[in-house]
């Protein structure tokens, strides 16, 4: 008999420092300040380590040139004599090289606010090769519609999302990059996809916080406006929304989104919020954040980039990404191992399996309405044929009623009795049907009884 005592050792995984104004050792372009430069900027206590991409005031911005040249950056990518850089960069943000110039102008600069942790991509013999780093802030950015940061300016290399566990990370400051002042690894953000496409990215001045500044998204600083950030707004009240509709109403009202919870990931889209603290009513300034709490049993999940309005997610990983521990940000796992569950599988007994729908590819299937709806998760530990509704968004069940269906139980023998058999048939003359009844998720163009309005524009 083997015996195995003791505690097992915490997997941390490695991220590199990367601070602001300090050249990379292998760029994609030349860092001489040509491209992009850094500025200096006091890193900002974060609400939370998870931020989505439409958090008001997650990143700054200034009224000085721009931080970034995007013409320059498209001229260099669509040279013939960096054929290869663009190839690479390309597959890296998932898109093909004809498309680097329509790609490039969906971007926006933003200086981080926050220490930032990223999967960086460094251009070494002919290959891009990633990297998990944390971001100094102050450190210029392009980010998509999304709100995620995309390429690091001043020396052209694409970015991903960090798609690990921020509280299992081990910063190494190396190469140059001395740790910088302020730094503290409680404070670090990792930045989720917002749950509708932005139109406009909501900055604060970081020469001036008092002063905010609204930069339509693909816009380099020419069509900026600003605003009083010190302006309070009054809490809404979000109890029955969904956490997507909730954070996107307050997202409008210039607040940010907190909750309880702990990991790599937000909760899911639909999960159902009971309240928020401060509650309704209670005045707050632009950037300060609204703690939502969450229906019993809601458990975090990759929801973030499902929201409503069907947006772009991040592009799917590039080869040397895909290993255990990377993947997609948004992953959806529905089955150890994460295979989709074939519909003819039933349980012991003869029950009818619960059923999961997922696209093509595994991934998690676009949504059109502002109220996303997650895939059930199959469930072993359910003995009986009847599925249990998977939806938190309201405390209705969302499901359609149970059907009565036949069961793995046999009939009792009996003796034979002058009396016609029933109309319903022995549970065993005819197979479960490979359909379930009611596990179907609920239409996302039709929100079911109980859902909450939709939040207003």
């Amino acid at each position: 008999m083997l015996i195995l005592s003791g505690c097992s050792e915490q997997r941390l995984f490695t991220v590199k420092a990367v601070a602001a104004g300090v050249s990379s050792l292998a760029p994609f372009f030349e860092e001489d300040g040509s491209l992009g430069e850094d500025s200096k900027v006091t890193s900002q206590q974060p609400h939370s380590g998870l931020q989505q991409g439409n958090s008001p005031g997650l990143y700054g911005g200034t009224s000085k040139p721009t931080v970034c040249d995007v013409d320059r950056l498209k001229d260099f990518l669509t040279d013939p004599d960096n054929r290869q850089k663009a190839r690479e960069w390309a597959r890296v943000v998932g898109i093909t090289p004809d498309r680097i110039e329509e790609y490039i102008d969906g971007l926006t600069p933003v200086l981080l606010r926050h220490d930032t942790l990223v999967k960086n991509h460094d251009y070494k013999k002919s290959k891009a090769v990633p990297f998990d780093a944390l971001l100094e802030a102050g450190i210029a950015v392009l980010v998509n519609d999304q709100g995620l940061p995309a390429v690091k300016c001043s020396c052209g290399n694409p970015l991903r999302s960090f798609d690990k566990d921020p509280e299992k990370i081990s910063v190494k400051f190396e190469d140059g990059n001395k740790e910088w002042d302020g730094y503290e690894k409680s404070s670090v953000v990792a930045v989720k996809p917002s749950p509708q496409p932005l139109e406009r990215i909501a900055l604060v001045d970081v020469d001036n916080p008092d002063r905010g500044i609204n930069r339509p998204v693909g816009s380099e600083g020419e069509s900026d406006t600003t605003f009083d950030a010190t302006e309070q707004h009054a809490v809404p009240s979000v109890a029955g929304m969904t956490f997507n509709q909730a954070s996107q109403r307050l997202s409008e009202l210039g607040l940010a989104v907190a909750y309880s919870g702990s990991g790599d990931e937000l909760p899911t889209g639909d999960a159902s919020v009971t309240g928020s603290d401060p509650g309704p009513g209670t005045k707050l300034r632009f950037g300060d954040a609204v703690a939502l709490s969450l229906g019993e049993g809601t458990e975090s999940g990759s929801g973030s980039g499902s929201g409503s309005g069907g947006g772009s997610t991040d592009p799917s990983p590039s080869d040397e990404e895909s290993t255990p521990g990377g993947g997609t940000p948004s992953e959806t796992e529905t089955t150890p191992g994460g295979g989709t569950p074939t519909e003819t599988e039933t349980t012991p007994g003869g029950s009818t399996p619960t059923e999961t729908e997922t696209t093509p590819g595994g991934g998690t299937p676009t949504e059109t309405d502002s109220t996303p709806t997650e895939s059930p998760t199959p469930s072993d530990s359910t003995p009986t044929a009847t599925p249990t509704a998977t939806a938190t968004a309201t405390s209705t069940p969302t499901s359609p009623p149970s059907t009565t269906r036949p069961t793995s139980v046999k009939p009792t023998p009996a003796e034979p009795t002058p009396v016609d058999p029933t109309s319903v048939e022995p549970p065993t003359s005819e197979p479960a049907s490979s359909e379930p009844v009611s596990s179907e998720p609920v239409s996302s163009s039709e929100p079911a009884t109980g859902d909450p309005a939709q939040s207003p524009a």
